[in-house]
Formats: structure tokens, C-alpha cells, sequence
């Protein structure tokens, strides 16, 4: 039951995550969740940080697709300002957005990626699809009152996971060894 909720990898913030790293892994596709990965969850718009990083991917020729359980408003505003596609009400972590971004983008599941900062959402849905999984850490530690009780069941699954996997640690890069 445990492994439906383990990430591919861990890394502390997707701004260190770099077109290289993807590559190496055959990577062709990101799919990211937006309130706490992207941007923080009450922020309104990109910041400059989001932005660049999302040129920089672009610029790669890496497809970046945003997948959201939010309603269509803030994600197409945000998602326009980073010229990205969208999927709104993502209903994560059914399977249902991931097929549809799969559909989209022209690629099997196994060239995608999905980052995220929840392990109930963002990492159970890309298990759930057999997508390999980046969990980073949230960019506030504050979340909105209907995030607050799957955090609460997250810490519970999070330690459980990190006594029974060693390889359950926060890395700088995908590809760096655990930290200490």
C-alpha cells in the first residue's frame, strides 16, 4: 500500500531540476502541479523564478504541461502568462488528467514526468498512471484549509515511507546522493 504514495525521487525544489537531469532519464515531457510547486498556492500570478524556469524548459524543446485540481480561472491566467497548456478541476489522483495530458502532448506515459509537492495527489496519481514522480517540498509551509487535512495524512505516510525505504531522502538534484 505504501508504494502507491513513494516518489521516483525527492527533490527539494523544482528550480534546481534542470532539462540535463530530465534527459538523462528519458525524459521528454513535465507535467507539475501549480499551488506549491509552481507558484505558492496564495499567490495570483508567475513569479519571475517560475517564469524563467519554465523558458528555460521551453527553450529545451521540454514540454511543460500544468495539472491542477483548482478551477479553470487562476490556472489559465497563470498557465497563460507561462504560455504552458493546462489542465484545470484535474481531479488528481484520478488518472483522468494524466490521460488527457498524455493525448495532448503526443507522448506515452513513460517519456512524462509529474512533479508535485503532495504525496495523496500529485505522486499517488502519477503512480496510479505509471509515471515516474519528482516530490518536492512546498514552497510555503502554510496551505489552504482543504490541502491542511491531506498534509496531516501525508506526514503519517511520509514517515512510514522514509522507516521502510532508505532511499526516501531529500536531494539537491535528481541524481545526487541523499542527504545526511
Amino acid at each position: 500500500m505504501l508504494e502507491h504514495f513513494k516518489p521516483t525521487w525527492m527533490v527539494e525544489s523544482i528550480y534546481s531540476i534542470t532539462v540535463e537531469q530530465l534527459r538523462a532519464h528519458g525524459i521528454k515531457a513535465v507535467l507539475i502541479d501549480l499551488d506549491n510547486t509552481l507558484i505558492a498556492w496564495n499567490q495570483l500570478e508567475a513569479t519571475e523564478e517560475s517564469l524563467d524556469w519554465i523558458q528555460t524548459m521551453k527553450r529545451a524543446g521540454m514540454p511543460v504541461m500544468i495539472l491542477s485540481n483548482n478551477s479553470g480561472g487562476r490556472i489559465k491566467k497563470v498557465a497563460e502568462i507561462l504560455d504552458v497548456g493546462y489542465i484545470p478541476r484535474s481531479l488528481k489522483p484520478t488518472v483522468r488528467a494524466f490521460k488527457l495530458a498524455e493525448k495532448r502532448l503526443g507522448l506515452p506515459a513513460e517519456d512524462m514526468v509529474m512533479i508535485g509537492d503532495q504525496l495523496m495527489t500529485d505522486i499517488l496519481g502519477a503512480n496510479r498512471y505509471q509515471l515516474r514522480s519528482i516530490l518536492v517540498k512546498p514552497i510555503l509551509a502554510s496551505d489552504a484549509w482543504n490541502t491542511k487535512l491531506n498534509r496531516f495524512i501525508e506526514m503519517k505516510i511520509m514517515r512510514a515511507l522514509v522507516k521502510s525505504n532508505i532511499e526516501m531522502k531529500w536531494r539537491d538534484r535528481l541524481d545526487d546522493p541523499v542527504k545526511k
